[in-house]
């Protein structure tokens, strides 16, 4: 599970070093792809693939369906961490999410997320209040 808030920085190669918390569960590989909000969804090849399978369950007559997976998928690149634990970002996403030599790397549990720092820490600026004032109708049984 990934969880916490992690600093890196992007060297001028457009490699980050990954968070040791979550280098195990990325030894073998990972998937980068384009998240929602413009950041980097960063997922273990095995929970990608599970995703997949699920994009793979809804009709293709769904046209929002197609638009998520084609814009999903076609930003996705596997790569493989080195000993170090740095792993290339594509310039094309690195551009797509906007980063800049300061990042946030969070756990959002199955997945972690690349943001640049200043959009991240805006966005949770943005959305504490709305977290504090979640109740059980948002999200059932947690409260």
């Amino acid at each position: 599970m990934f969880l916490g808030t992690h600093s890196p920085r992007l060297d001028e190669k457009g490699r980050i070093i990954l968070p040791a918390k979550f280098r195990e569960e990325l030894a073998n590989g990972l998937v980068l792809t384009r998240g929602q909000e413009r950041c980097i969804y960063v997922f273990s090849v095995r929970e990608f693939e599970s995703v997949h399978e699920k994009m793979r369950e809804a009709p293709i007559s769904s046209r929002q369906a197609r638009d998520y997976a084609r814009v999903f998928l076609s930003g996705a690149s596997d790569e493989v961490p080195d000993r170090q634990g740095r792993v290339t970002i594509p310039a094309a996403l690195r551009a797509y999410a906007g980063l800049d030599r300061e990042l946030a790397v969070i756990g959002a549990g199955t997945r972690a997320e690349i943001w640049d720092a200043k959009a991240w820490n805006d966005y949770l600026e943005e959305k504490e209040n709305s977290f504090s004032e979640t109740d059980d109708d948002a999200i059932p049984g947690l409260f």
